[in-house]
């Protein structure tokens, strides 16, 4: 169950109009009558907002009898305007790039204009989650108190982007593919690049110590085929792609006024951050949240013991949640930083299309 807040005539980074861009999202809990107790929690690649669940509900970090929770879905991932599910010009193929600050403006309108929200007591997200995060509080210091991103980092490295190409390598090599203008599913195609997402997304300890019989599966074949193809599987092939597109080219430097200077853009936010990598994952390393944490001025770093690897931020393994609900009940409760200008820019200001 969701809804859908539609943006008539919305104007792409790339130029590419969505008339209209139709955003899929949920909510969980009341807005308060001062309107001080909303967060936001974006989705990561190829989830929705049920993917988010696990950390929201009673006795959770996120009671949502006491918060007032909105979770939007990723631009690409089926719900919302997707390659899937937009008309002709911009179905399949034809759906144009979107990026992480699109999904941001898009966001922004949404929590503004429809909820009527003024300020975010919080934004987090996991990986593809955590780069809307850093480009929230990048793009919008004057709406957000805190930023937890985890198992994320505020822009995509390079090592990370071969990662992405070698899923488009291994989906759109199928040649049942035909370009994006498929007739049939590219179900090979969608294997193979489960198969690759299946070295990366657990660490090299994972299968050493053979974690994923915690997970039902008796052998290593079986874990890939159960949990990996059958996780990609069902997926539009397009609407994978597109979000490829989102996450390689996601850099909050990139916005405008930064002029590609991260440091700058890092040292714009004002919200109290506290970043969570993992410590074994393999394309948001903990190095890259350290060397981001110290341009930011209320930023920190708490790294996610264990060897499940990216896929601790996903909420499936009991210690793993357990230490980032944690972290959220800090932050929650942390003082927000004394209001001050930010480091040589302003807020952007929303389109208005």
């Amino acid at each position: 169950m969701h809804d859908i807040y539609e943006l008539p005539g919305f104007r792409l980074d790339s130029g590419a109009v969505l008339d209209p861009a139709r955003l899929a999202y949920r909510t969980y809990g009341e807005l308060n009558a001062t309107r001080t107790n909303a967060v936001l929690f974006p989705t990561w690649f190829a989830g929705d907002h049920t993917s988010n669940e696990w950390l929201i509900g009673p006795g959770k970090a996120l009671d949502p009898r006491e918060h007032f929770v909105i979770v939007p879905n990723l631009f690409g991932n089926g719900l919302s305007s997707s390659p899937s599910n937009t008309p002709a010009p911009h179905d399949a193929a034809g759906f144009p790039a979107i990026t992480i600050r699109d999904n941001v403006r898009a966001q922004h309108r949404l929590v503004t204009e429809h909820l009527g929200v003024e300020r975010l007591k919080l934004v987090l997200g996991c990986s593809m989650g955590a780069l809307q995060t850093y480009q929230w509080a990048v793009s919008h210091p004057d709406m957000v108190e805190r930023a937890l991103p985890f198992c994320g980092a505020p822009r995509t490295s390079p090592h990370n982007a071969v990662f992405i190409e070698s899923l488009r390598a291994a989906l759109t090599l199928d040649a049942a593919f035909e370009g994006g203008r498929y007739r049939t599913p590219p179900l090979a195609g969608i294997r193979a690049f489960a198969r690759v997402y299946a070295g990366w997304g657990f660490s090299q300890p994972f299968y050493w110590e053979e974690e994923y019989r915690r997970l039902g599966f008796a052998s290593r074949e079986e874990f890939v085929r159960g949990f990996w193809e059958a996780n990609f599987i069902g997926q539009d092939a397009n609407n994978l792609l597109a979000m490829l597109g989102t996450w390689q080219d996601a850099d909050v430097s990139a916005t405008p006024g930064l002029d590609g200077d991260i440091e700058r853009a890092l040292g714009s936010i004002t919200a109290r951050v506290v970043a969570l990598p993992a410590e074994r994952d393999l394309y948001f390393p903990p190095e890259d949240e350290v060397r981001a944490a110290r341009h930011i001025p209320h930023g920190e770093v708490r790294v996610i013991p264990g060897i499940w690897g990216h896929m601790a931020g996903s909420g499936a393994n009991p210690e793993d949640a357990a230490f980032i609900d944690a972290a959220v009940r800090d932050l929650l409760s942390a003082p927000v930083p004394a209001a001050g200008p930010a480091a040589g820019r302003r807020a952007e200001t929303p389109a208005r299309l």
